[in-house]
């Protein structure tokens, strides 16, 4: 028998509402301000994300294992087809991502961004069944 269930993933970030609006772009949903320094994100079909308020965060560097590490990331299925991947790299740019690693996507069937906070997360492209 588990301790606890899954609630949610939070993100620290200097301004929730934003983040969570650019999560909402990438994976759906309404954000869901509880004040105005927490703020969800109920993804359909997902998991819950929160974004918390945090003044003055170091985002992560990507990649430094030395220090200040990623420490954690988020994936996201693109889809099957480098098609529906090259539209999502669209969308997470114009929704203001930034490229952190798009080298050798076809050995890897993945590209690595920073959300406009500097938490890394990843367009992954997910097996034709």
């Amino acid at each position: 028998m588990p301790a606890a269930r899954f609630r949610s993933v939070v993100l620290d970030c200097p301004d929730p509402r934003a983040l969570a609006r650019f999560y909402a772009g990438v994976a759906g949903g309404t954000p869901e301000e509880e004040d105005a320094d927490w703020v969800v994100l109920h993804i359909p079909g997902g998991p819950r994300l929160a974004f918390q308020r945090a003044e003055g965060l170091t985002p992560p560097e990507w990649p430094r294992a030395d220090r200040n590490s990623q420490q954690f990331h988020l994936d996201f299925d693109a889809g099957s087809t480098w098609q529906e991947i090259d539209a999502a790299h669209e969308r997470v740019l114009a929704l203001g991502a930034r490229p952190l690693d798009l080298e050798d996507r076809e050995k890897k069937d993945f590209q690595v961004y920073a959300d406009p906070a500097g938490h890394p997360f990843c367009l992954c492209r997910i097996s034709e069944p």
